[in-house]
């Protein structure tokens, strides 16, 4: 396995061990899970009502409606993103371009802690998307159902995803962590 050095401008992390392929690949698909909801909220916001009946697809017009998923969409996208982080040189230093804090070492519990907590709540919150899927919807069209679960299944592997990744980001640092001390 290859290691990585990053020298930051106020700390070092030397010795990281480069995360293991699978981890990069999770990271990656963490992203992509994300994307079908996030692109069938907007083709909402745009006034499609893909898969709601037009009694069904009310609620969805108001501009209130349309703020909030396209908010939701934006904000799902960028919190899968930050996965990314914990395979990348990004996720062990901050950026040199973010106010403040650019080019400091991130500290590994900072990263796991959120991203372990984040990862337990997504399970719980797509854990029941198979079962939504399987009862009938009376605000959509039979199509529509089946069209919008499947967008939305991938969802159930956001929170494993994370949890895996966050795993391996957690074992790099700490085996690093006891390399620099001597054990």
């Amino acid at each position: 396995m290859s290691r990585m050095s990053i020298h930051p401008t106020t700390s070092t992390v030397a010795s990281l061990a480069a995360p293991p392929r699978w981890a990069v690949w999770a990271a990656h698909l963490t992203a992509l899970v994300v994307l079908p909801s996030g692109l069938i909220r907007i083709i909402w916001v745009l006034g499609h009502p893909a898969g709601y009946t037009e009694a069904g697809f009310v609620p969805f017009e108001t501009f209130g409606a349309k703020v909030w998923m396209l908010t939701l969409s934006v904000v799902s996208e960028l919190v899968a993103f930050l996965v990314i982080g914990l395979v990348r040189p990004w996720g062990e230093v901050v950026p040199g371009w973010i106010p403040l804090i650019g080019g400091r070492r991130v500290r590994p519990l900072a990263a796991v802690v959120p991203a372990f907590l984040g990862s337990a709540a997504l399970t719980l919150i797509w854990a029941t998307m198979p079962w939504w899927w399987t009862h009938p919807h009376d605000d959509m069209t039979p199509t529509g159902s089946l069209v919008v679960g499947i967008l939305y299944q991938p969802l159930v592997l956001w929170g494993p995803l994370t949890a895996a990744v966050t795993f391996s980001y957690y074992r790099r640092h700490r085996a690093a962590l006891r390399r620099a001390s001597g054990d």
